[in-house]
């Protein structure tokens, strides 16, 4: 398929109710919360008030540092609640949580992604009953986060290698996994370009990748990890760890100034042509109508 897309998920959890100023309000399951978003450049459709109204939880910037912050909490909004998100055979639980860091424990944006790892494991042959004899399909996520990605590949039957360089957040991405009652993922805590270059000596292969990188953060032992000098080298990587044939890649980058077309760019120099491509943007529209970009994606099946 040609051409730059636009994909929103239908999710019965999930809302974007408004967006601007640079602030968005999100309702998650019953509860809606207000946190910042720099790509909402416009102004707000809802007064105010009705912002102050509807949200149970407000985050507000620490002035003294760039990415902190503290949520100012309704007396009624818990610190961590669950939501529900169906496609298909698969059925997800997830625990959300107010971080010091405006996130709650996962992108919504990334559900149409998920949907896609899902059919996409479903497609290679894995099966939920692990039948006997079948080959397995290995998937590999990168920068995994608390495993939307793992949990959708899992649901299918796939054999999940899950990598984060934080402790706590694949802590999480285990509790989301065991609500969600599917088991067997391997959870790895490490830095991803270190990780996937231990595997292609190796002579590691998956069948699917997922890759989720910041533009910018730390390995667990401080390892430095900027996406415009490392990106280069961890999709080569991965380029030697795909399958040449019966694989997809899903990638996505957050980084502002980066397009669709330059993850296409790099990926088809890297990994050669597919049988079949999308590529664009992940949004939501709020209520308004404005539409809320959050992140550019490339995906593959070959």
């Amino acid at each position: 398929m040609a051409g730059v897309e636009l994909l929103t998920p239908r999710w019965e959890d999930y809302e974007l109710i408004d967006s601007g100023d640079f602030e968005k309000l999100e309702r998650f399951g019953r509860w809606v919360v207000s946190r910042p978003e720099p790509q909402a450049i416009w102004h707000k459709s809802l007064p105010q008030r009705e912002w102050e109204r509807l949200a149970s939880a407000r985050f507000r910037k620490d002035s003294r540092s760039d990415d902190r912050g503290e949520w100012n909490c309704a007396p009624q909004m818990p610190s961590r609640w669950t939501v529900a998100y169906r496609y298909g055979g698969m059925s997800l639980r997830m625990r959300l949580g107010l971080t010091s860091f405006k996130h709650v424990g996962l992108f919504p944006e990334q559900a149409e992604n998920w949907n896609f790892i899902y059919d996409s494991c479903r497609r290679l042959g894995a099966s939920p009953a692990g039948a006997p004899g079948a080959e397995p399909v290995r998937v590999l996520n990168l920068f995994a986060y608390t495993g939307g990605a793992t949990l959708a590949a899992c649901s299918a039957g796939a054999e999940v290698t899950h990598v984060d360089s934080v402790k706590q957040v694949v802590s999480w991405g285990r509790e989301n996994m065991e609500l969600s009652g599917l088991d067997g993922v391997r959870w790895i805590v490490d830095d991803a370009l270190k990780f996937v270059r231990r595997e292609v000596k190796r002579g590691r292969r998956y069948r699917g990748i997922v890759l989720d990188p910041p533009a910018y953060g730390r390995g667990p032992e401080g390892e430095k990890w900027v996406l415009e000098q490392h990106i280069g080298e961890l999709l080569e990587c991965c380029a030697t760890l795909l399958e040449p044939q019966g694989a997809f890649l899903v990638f996505n980058l957050y980084s502002m100034g980066f397009s669709a077309l330059l993850a296409k760019g790099i990926v088809n120099q890297l990994f050669g042509s597919a049988a079949e491509e999308r590529y664009g943007e992940l949004c939501f529209s709020d209520r308004s109508g404005k539409m809320l970009p959050l992140g550019v994606f490339y995906r593959f099946r070959r």
